[in-house]
């Protein structure tokens, strides 16, 4: 995601130049066989243009507030991850002791369970982080325009790392196994929370009233990871998503056929300010669409998305300074002004 920088003239005219280039084509090629060739029934009415235009703005701007929608639900849902990580921090710090205990133990080893609860949440948020960060055949992350941008200015570390290495520093040998066989590794590193928890209660290490808030965490983080899977796994619908560029595509190429029929009326040279005009009208209504498709996958890796990664790193940092770990990570800073 931008950290607090606006694009700068420059950066949309690199990220839209085929664009520009493609525009630039279609209006000077009409106004030469309009004006030099005089193909004068090239030219169409105005009116139904505007009307075509009126159209498309509509479809266009519906696709970019249900984008928008879609990244603000995402960064909604990474909120409420931070409040319940640390809602989880300190109820394992505290809940977790030997006051009911049928067998106590001593403080360093009840502190030890306490770290590997700590670091199995850890583990989950690094599981979650990489299947949210798989490449979908749906994701524009990948088209030409934005992957070059991406590949220039900034990485995302899920795309490049092992998730096998990753989690050996936060679990067992014998846990990273048995969670790399499954499926939905998130989802199985909170099942293994879970099953740890039983153990607690069945040796008295906690009552039966905490282990049930411990439990509701644990189902609150099940249901913030399923959101997080939904919209993930379900993108802006693709007929929403197909019409909308077809139906810019064939407005951006009969703007210029309208702009022709009202520069000719200056009379002279002036029809020639047509090209200019269109390329800057029609280079709009592409730019916003670009924006609605690089803004509807927020988890796909782009300059755009909910910072995850920078997220999980403050959760880890919170959590690490409350249980007085020794290993604490730095934030994440912005890589060309980019957090990820």
């Amino acid at each position: 995601m931008h950290a607090g920088k606006n694009f700068s003239v420059k950066e949309v005219l690199l990220w839209t130049r085929r664009d520009i280039y493609s525009l630039l084509a279609i209006a000077t090629t009409q106004t030469f066989c309009y004006v030099v060739l005089d193909w004068r029934w090239l030219s169409i009415p105005w009116l139904p243009i505007a009307l075509l235009g009126t159209a498309v703005a509509f479809i266009v701007g519906f696709k970019n507030n249900a984008s928008y929608d879609r990244m603000w639900e995402a960064r909604k849902i990474w909120g409420a991850i931070v409040n319940g990580s640390r809602g989880w921090g300190i109820m394992v710090k505290d809940f977790i002791s030997n006051k009911h205990a049928t067998l106590p133990l001593p403080e360093d080893e009840l502190h030890e369970i306490k770290i590997k609860f700590i670091n199995r949440h850890f583990a989950w948020l690094a599981a979650l982080r990489y299947s949210l960060r798989e490449k979908r055949t749906w994701e524009s992350v990948y088209k030409k325009h934005n992957l070059e941008y991406k590949d220039k200015w900034f990485k995302v570390s899920e795309q490049s790392g092992d998730l096998w290495n990753e989690l050996t520093n936060h679990l067992s040998p014998d846990e990273v196994e048995l969670v790399m066989t499954k499926t939905n590794k998130a989802a199985q590193i909170i099942a293994m929370q879970s099953g740890h928890l039983r153990m607690l209660l069945e040796k008295g290490l906690i009552e039966d009233f905490r282990h049930i808030e411990l439990e509701r965490s644990l189902v609150d983080f099940y249901n913030q990871q399923g959101a997080s899977e939904r919209i993930k796994n379900f993108p802006y619908p693709r007929q929403y998503a197909t019409l909308n560029l077809y139906f810019t595509k064939i407005f951006v190429f009969l703007l210029p056929l309208g702009m022709l029929q009202e520069f000719d009326k200056l009379g002279g040279h002036l029809i020639w300010l047509s090209i200019p005009f269109s390329v800057l009208s029609a280079w709009i209504f592409t730019t916003m669409e670009k924006i609605g498709e690089s803004t509807e996958s927020p988890f796909e890796g782009s300059a755009n998305d909910v910072p995850i990664t920078a997220i999980s790193r403050t959760i880890e940092i919170d959590l690490k300074e409350m249980f007085g770990y020794t290993n604490i990570p730095t934030p994440l800073t912005p890589e060309n002004n980019i957090l990820v």
